[in-house]
C-alpha cells in the first residue's frame, strides 16, 4: 500500500506543481485571480492502520484585490474594492461573463468592449445619472452616439453692417474671383437640413452714389452659397443680386424686412436651401469703414461627440462639440455569494455555477460594491515571491514522495532477496 500512498502523494505534489505554475505564468495578465490546490488526507480503512495517502479537494481561486497599474488612457479601469464587470459575447443573447480586466475599447461599430470583444453591460439611467434598473434582465449594451441634438437647415442670416459711403462704384461685370469687381465680402457658415456646415459669401458691390450724380445710393449683394450662387429673384432663371438702396442720411430704404432668395443647391448638401436675408439696421456712413456689427443665421447642426468619461460611481458620460453632456448609462456590476464558486471561461472571465450562487446585480460604488478607478488597471494578486517560495515547497514535496516510493521499493527487492 506505501506504493499507492506516495503515488497520490506525486499526484498531489505534480498538481500543486502544476497550479503555482499556472500562477506565475499569468502575473502579467489584468484582472487574473491565482488559485490554490486544496488538499485532504484519505481515511485509513481502520484505527490501526495508517492513511492511505491524499486526495485533491479541489482548486480554489482566490479573489483577493489585485495592484494597480496607472495608464494614460481613460477606457482603463479598476475596480477598487468587490464586484465583477459584466460582458457578454453577443450584442442579443450569447454568454454572460464577469470580469475584473478593464481594459475597455471602442469597437469598430461604436460599441464599447472589453479586450476580448464581449460587450460591456451597462444599466440604463435617467436625465441624472441614476440607474433605473438594477437586475441582470436589464442590462444593455453601450454604443456611443456619433452626434447629439436635431439639426435645423437654415432659413434666414441677420445681417447689420455698416457701408462706407465713400466706396467707390464699380461698373464692370462682378466676379466673385476677381476683387476689382466687388468692393467688400463676408463669410459664415450655413447648415442643411442634415446639419452639414456649408460656406455662405456674400459680396457687396457699390453699384450707385449720389454724390457721383447718381438719382440714390445703391449697393448690391450677390451671395454664394458654398460654389452657387443664390437669386435674388426666384423666377429668374439666371442668378441676380439684391439692390440695397440707402436715403440721404444713411438709412436703409429697400428692401423693407427680410428678402427671400431662391433655392440654392450647393454640392455636399443633403437638400437645397432656401435663405432669406434680412439686414436690418444696415447702414450708410460717409466717415465708416466697412464693418460687420452683427451676423447670426438659424441653422443648428448636430454637436459631434468629442469625447467619454466613465465616473467613479461607473456612469459612462458623453461631451460633445457644442458643450452638451449626456449620460449613457451606468456600468453593471455583480457580486456573488460565493465566488471562488465561479467557473473559469479563461482570459481573466468567469461564469455562474451553481456553486457560486445567482449574480448579484448593482452600480459601482453602492450596496457593497466596489468604486471605480479611471486611467488604471488590476493587476493580478499574484505575490511572485510566495509563488516561487510555494514552487520550492512543492518541488520538495514532489521529490520526497519519489524518495518513498523508491525506499519501498527498496525494501520489497529486499525481502524478495530473502526469500531467494
Amino acid at each position: 500500500m506505501s506504493f499507492y500512498t506516495s503515488l497520490s502523494g506525486l499526484r498531489g505534489a505534480q498538481t500543486d506543481l502544476a497550479t503555482i505554475s499556472n500562477n506565475v505564468a499569468n502575473v502579467g495578465s489584468y484582472g487574473f485571480k491565482r488559485s490554490r490546490a486544496s488538499f485532504g488526507d484519505i481515511m485509513p480503512a481502520s484505527s490501526t492502520t495508517a492513511g492511505q495517502g491524499t486526495r485533491l479537494k479541489g482548486i480554489e481561486q482566490q479573489f483577493t484585490q489585485g495592484g494597480f497599474e496607472s495608464s494614460a488612457r481613460e477606457l482603463d479601469i479598476a475596480i477598487s474594492g468587490s464586484g465583477f464587470f459584466v460582458t457578454r459575447d453577443g450584442l442579443t443573447g450569447g454568454t454572460t461573463y464577469f470580469t475584473r480586466n478593464g481594459s475597455l475599447q471602442i469597437n469598430p461599430n461604436g460599441y464599447l468592449v472589453d479586450s476580448n470583444g464581449s460587450y460591456m453591460m451597462v444599466l440604463p439611467v435617467d436625465s441624472d445619472g441614476n440607474a433605473t434598473a438594477r437586475t441582470l434582465g436589464a442590462a444593455q449594451t453601450l454604443q456611443l452616439p456619433e452626434s447629439s441634438g436635431t439639426p435645423a437647415a437654415t432659413s434666414g442670416i441677420d445681417l447689420s453692417v455698416s457701408l462706407p459711403s465713400s466706396a467707390a462704384v464699380k461698373t464692370g461685370t462682378f466676379d466673385r474671383l476677381d476683387p476689382n469687381t466687388y468692393n467688400y465680402s463676408e463669410q459664415t457658415t450655413v447648415y442643411d437640413s442634415a446639419g452639414n456646415a456649408i460656406p455662405a459669401t456674400l459680396y457687396f458691390v457699390r453699384t450707385a452714389s449720389v454724390a457721383g450724380g447718381d438719382a440714390a445710393d445703391e449697393w448690391e449683394v450677390n451671395m454664394f452659397v458654398g460654389n452657387e450662387q443664390a437669386s435674388a429673384d426666384p423666377a429668374s432663371a439666371t442668378p441676380t443680386a439684391l439692390t440695397l438702396t440707402f436715403d440721404a442720411s444713411g438709412a436703409l430704404t429697400a428692401p423693407a424686412g427680410a428678402h427671400t432668395f431662391g433655392d440654392v443647391f450647393p454640392a455636399g448638401a443633403s437638400a437645397p436651401l432656401s435663405i432669406a436675408l434680412n439686414f436690418g439696421s444696415a447702414t450708410q456712413q460717409a466717415s465708416a469703414a466697412f464693418a460687420v456689427n452683427s451676423l447670426e443665421q438659424n441653422g443648428v447642426a448636430s454637436a459631434r461627440l468629442n469625447d467619454i468619461s466613465i465616473g467613479d460611481d461607473g456612469l459612462v458620460t458623453a461631451t460633445f462639440s457644442d458643450g452638451s453632456t449626456q449620460a449613457l448609462g451606468k456600468l453593471m456590476m455583480a457580486n456573488f455569494s460565493n465566488p471562488e464558486g465561479l467557473r473559469q471561461a479563461g482570459d481573466g472571465r468567469w461564469t455562474v455555477s451553481g456553486n457560486s450562487g445567482e449574480a448579484q446585480i448593482g452600480t459601482p460604488g453602492g450596496d457593497g460594491f466596489g468604486e471605480i478607478q479611471t486611467g488604471t488597471l488590476e493587476r493580478a494578486n499574484v505575490e511572485i515571491t510566495e509563488e516561487l517560495v510555494a514552487l520550492i515547497s512543492a518541488q520538495r514535496n514532489f521529490q520526497a514522495n519519489a524518495k518513498a516510493i523508491e525506499t519501498a521499493n527498496a525494501m520489497t527487492q529486499s525481502i524478495m532477496n530473502m526469500r531467494s
